[in-house]
């Protein structure tokens, strides 16, 4: 299986090399000697890891089926720099240190096959169930470090996740699988993929999953030891953390056209009692679709040029459901369900140009640009007459032009550069992002890249129009962030890999929430943030199978204004694994262990520092048609704690104890 892993991306970064006249320095045999990975997200074309203008991580299929992870937040909590918190509604990620507490991960922009997948009202880069694609379906994951609005626009700020899905091909036939674990979890899959005699390529997949969640104690809300009037069943919230989500996705490839559609519903109890809900109430819960349809066709316009032209429709819809007593908030002398709305609609288009004028350059010219069709936003206290606090129905658009070169000017130098034009219409007008990259090759298996990038994240609806009060504030500007970063990548033949980064960045005009003298809320770009870490990792995969990983990574993210830490950012981080077939190479044990510091809470207490141990057993080719995986997951049952949100009482939340799980896929 190895072997057919490396020959695939061997084949990737051959065809790579051979469009740039590489080939007498490359041969196949010596890119699979030095298991070299390819990528696509980082310039938006294939090129082998040390070449791209980023310091980047590759998950594998095999990997991802070596851990048995359940969902993308799963994969990337096990990468280098990478830390993903859950509040037990949504799942959160953050990179090089920071995170704010209740941002939807905004600042990351979270791409399927290059389709961003961040939505238009709320710009939510979802990593858990409530939107992302089921991990079985997944060809590999690129983990692009860094800004990258130079050639994505807003939302590529901190850094790109771009999930390559596999292809029918890669499916040869059906699979059906079954999944149960604890707190009564349960998940299906149906899958068929295939490529006929015509060329047709189609895969098609659909997943349900269910989960009771776990039961809770909160003191703050123990009426026994808290003045909170809130407070009731002695603080247990029990059989309050359901979820149940399904998942649709197929994509069809013929010729130099393709297509994909996906869909995802999601339904999800929230036992915290966030946003001064009352605690301990089964009604309060969100409900999340996502969707879209693409349309592409690629083609060589010749040897040396190739054009892409995107099409696509996207919707995500969002309803929440929060009880509230108003008399205990000493309010309004009522009981109601109040309704939290959310429709976006918006239709995009891409067109991209490749071109390789000589063996040494490569330059790349698109055109983007975002049509939103409906950006629905409503929330009202469902009670006769309806009390209404926000009705706002918008439309706008946004569009791009960006281009970006990479030189060789030796053989073991190359100069990249990009840079991308924004512009916004109304709402603040243009932007304008640049990207540099210096990478030295003192071997065809090693690169010192000396990295340069600004970013922006335009102000999305819901900071602009959520709350009554922002009307009477100045227009949200841009957030921008300027990042410095030198990396060193090295691969040892076939064995090690070693990755060394160093970075810094400032971040300006962070939109944050802030607050009346009536304590009404509203948002303004009112902080700064600056951060500086330093990353290693090294990796050894032996012939036999065996795989070894370590990474650590020690970051310190500061507030501009007062030097004081963020909240939500751990300084360390370190994460090992040791993946090894026993019993004979048909069966494969992997152990997972991962450090994540204490941080601050918004409270400015601690969240103490927690390890991870994670245990696997997954069968490989052991029997033709079954494939068997099992895992302890926080093995050593450790307390876990994430720093909580303005909008919940708790400063810190409790995360899964020890759990079990197991699956069975049956091939025909």
């Amino acid at each position: 299986m190895r072997a057919c892993v490396l020959a695939a991306l061997a084949h990737g970064t051959l065809a790579s090399a051979a469009d740039r006249g590489d080939l007498t320095a490359l041969s196949l045999e010596q890119l699979m000697e030095m298991n070299v990975h390819s990528v696509s997200g980082a310039s938006k074309y294939e090129q082998r890891v040390t070449q791209a203008p980023s310091s980047i991580s590759i998950v594998t299929a095999e990997d991802i089926r070596r851990s048995g992870h359940n969902n993308l937040a799963d994969v990337l909590r096990g990468v280098r720099g990478l830390y993903v918190t859950d509040d037990r509604n949504y799942t959160y990620l953050g990179v090089r240190g920071f995170l704010r507490p209740g941002d939807y991960s905004t600042r990351v922009l979270v791409l399927i096959d290059g389709h961003r997948l961040n939505d238009n009202v709320y710009d939510f880069g979802s990593v858990g169930r409530e939107s992302m694609i089921d991990v079985e379906l997944i060809d590999r994951v690129e983990i692009i470090r860094g800004p990258s609005s130079s050639i994505y626009g807003s939302s590529a700020f901190l850094g790109v996740v771009n999930v390559i899905t596999k292809r029918g091909r890669g499916i040869d036939g059906g699979e059906a699988a079954v999944e149960m674990a604890s707190y009564d979890t349960q998940k299906v899959r149906a899958t068929y993929g295939k490529t006929f005699n015509s060329g047709l390529d189609w895969l098609v997949s659909a997943t349900h999953y269910s989960s009771a969640g776990m039961d809770f104690y909160y003191p703050e809300f123990d009426q026994r030891i808290s003045d909170n009037p809130r407070a009731a069943n002695n603080g247990f919230a029990t059989g309050l953390d359901d979820e149940e989500a399904a998942k649709f996705f197929t994509s069809v490839r013929y010729g130099d056209f393709s297509a994909s559609l996906f869909l995802s519903d999601r339904h999800k109890q929230v036992p915290t009692a966030s946003f001064e809900t009352v605690f301990a109430d089964p009604r309060a819960r969100t409900d999340d679709a996502r969707g879209y349809l693409e349309l592409s066709y690629e083609r060589a316009l010749n040897e040396r040029a190739g054009l892409r032209v995107r099409a696509s429709y996207d919707s995500y819809e969002y309803e929440g459901e929060f009880p509230y007593d108003y008399a205990l908030l000493g309010d309004a002398d009522y009981q109601a369900l109040f309704i939290d709305e959310m429709a976006g609609e918006w239709l995009s288009s891409e067109v991209l140009l490749t071109s390789r004028p000589s063996d040494r350059y490569t330059l790349v010219i698109g055109g983007e640009y975002r049509h939103h069709l409906r950006e629905f936003q409503a929330s009202y206290d469902d009670v006769d007459p309806r009390v209404w606090y926000l009705y706002q129905d918008e439309t706008s658009g946004v569009g791009g032009a960006f281009a970006q070169a990479e030189a060789r000017l030796r053989d073991d130098f190359s100069l990249t550069a990009g840079l991308r034009y924004d512009h916004y219409g109304e709402t603040f007008g243009g932007t304008t992002n640049p990207r540099f990259a210096a990478i030295y090759n003192p071997s065809r298996n090693s690169a010192i890249k000396a990295l340069y990038g600004e970013a922006f994240r335009a102000p999305n609806p819901y900071e602009r129009y959520y709350y009554p009060h922002q009307a009477e504030r100045p227009p949200l500007r841009p957030e921008t962030i300027e990042t410095y970063e030198l990396a060193y990548e090295h691969y040892f033949n076939s064995t090690y890999r070693l990755s060394l980064s160093a970075y810094s960045y400032h971040i300006d005009g962070l939109i944050t929430q802030a607050a009346t003298e009536d304590a009404d809320p509203y948002y303004d770009n009112i902080d700064h943030a600056r951060a500086r870490g330093v990353e290693i990792e090294m990796e050894a995969s032996y012939r036999n199978g065996t795989v070894l990983q370590g990474s650590w990574a020690v970051q310190r993210a500061t507030d501009v204004a007062t030097d004081l830490e963020l909240s939500n950012s751990p300084r360390h981080l370190g994460k090992f694994s040791a993946s090894a077939p026993i019993l004979g190479s048909n069966v494969f044990a992997k152990l997972d262990l991962q450090y994540h510091s204490d941080s601050l809470t918004l409270s400015r207490s601690r969240s103490p520092a927690f390890w991870l141990a994670n245990f696997s057993l997954s069968t490989h080719d052991l029997w033709s048609k079954v494939e068997l995986t099992a895992g302890v997951y926080n093995l050593l049952d450790e307390q876990r704690w994430f720093p909580s949100a303005e909008e919940h009482v708790q400063p810190r939340l409790q995360q899964e104890g020890r759990t079990y799980g197991g699956k069975i896929v049956v091939r025909f």
